[in-house]
């Protein structure tokens, strides 16, 4: 089942499912109990939120090995965690703004995992009963930054720094999955998700022997290689096979 969250200009933000290109609302909550009401509206007519509105955005860093061999670094031994805070979130066809501090910002496709149930101490054979499903991420980059700190919140963190969506897809299989970049219709990053150092059950324990993980939580994990700059007046599209596609137009940030 697709998940969506969802606005009208009648109708405040609420959980939906999609059937087709409709949607119908969801009584209750998707980590919790619903029901699912007749898909009534048309997909064109309402805009797309965020499927999630999470606590925390864990990310992982060079689980691609190739994607590590493009920066000349390593494959770790164990994964490399850091955290986008929740402020970089934005939907399906919001505007990446790029910050006047960077030169060298840059698109990341990623399978992102929306937990379902809270969890501390996970063991992998359990993660799956963790999961609400799987959606599209964008880990946007300022690498000049990135690389200036030698530490990654800066570079990571700028609001619209990461975009999410479309909706939340419950029936998901990662486990070979295509995931691709365009910018411009023109093919930047193309992988399967058989290609991950560490698969999504050991990415959900190791995260939970340092923190809880609660419902809503996202965790990107990791990005194959073909990163590059994107400027103002691209749109970049990521898309995923069994998911759908997270598309969003890239701008300069307005003068303050």
């Amino acid at each position: 089942m697709r998940i969506v969250r969802y606005q009208t200009a009648s109708q405040r933000a609420t959980y939906g499912w999609v059937l087709g290109e409709r949607i119908g609302a969801l009584e209750g909550s998707p980590f919790t109990q619903f029901s699912r009401a007749e898909a009534d509206l048309k997909l064109e007519d309402v805009e797309l939120l965020s499927p999630v509105r999470p606590s925390k955005i864990v990310c992982v860093g060079r689980n691609y090995a190739a994607h590590a061999k493009e920066h000349d670094a390593e494959v770790p031994e164990v994964p490399l965690i850091f955290l986008k805070p929740p402020s970089t979130i934005i939907p399906h066809e919001g505007t990446i703004r790029l910050p006047p501090q960077s030169n060298q910002v840059e698109h990341e496709a990623e399978l992102a995992v929306v937990i379902g149930k809270k969890g501390r101490w996970i063991p992998p054979e359990e993660a799956r009963d963790h999961i609400l499903g799987y959606t599209i991420a964008n880990d946007i980059s300022a690498r000049d930054l990135q690389f200036q700190d030698g530490q990654w919140t800066r570079g990571k963190g700028f609001d619209t720094f990461c975009p999410v969506g479309p909706w939340i897809e419950t029936d998901f299989d990662p486990a070979d999955a295509v995931i691709t970049c365009h910018v411009n219709d023109e093919l930047r990053q193309m992988a399967s998700t058989r290609d991950m150092v560490f698969n999504v059950r050991q990415l959900i324990a190791y995260t939970t022997s340092v923190m809880t993980l609660y419902p809503g939580d996202l965790i990107l994990t990791g990005t194959p290689a073909g990163v590059e700059t994107i400027v103002d007046g691209d749109i970049v599209e990521v898309a995923i096979e069994g998911i759908g596609s997270l598309r969003n137009p890239v701008a300069n940030e307005p003068d303050h």
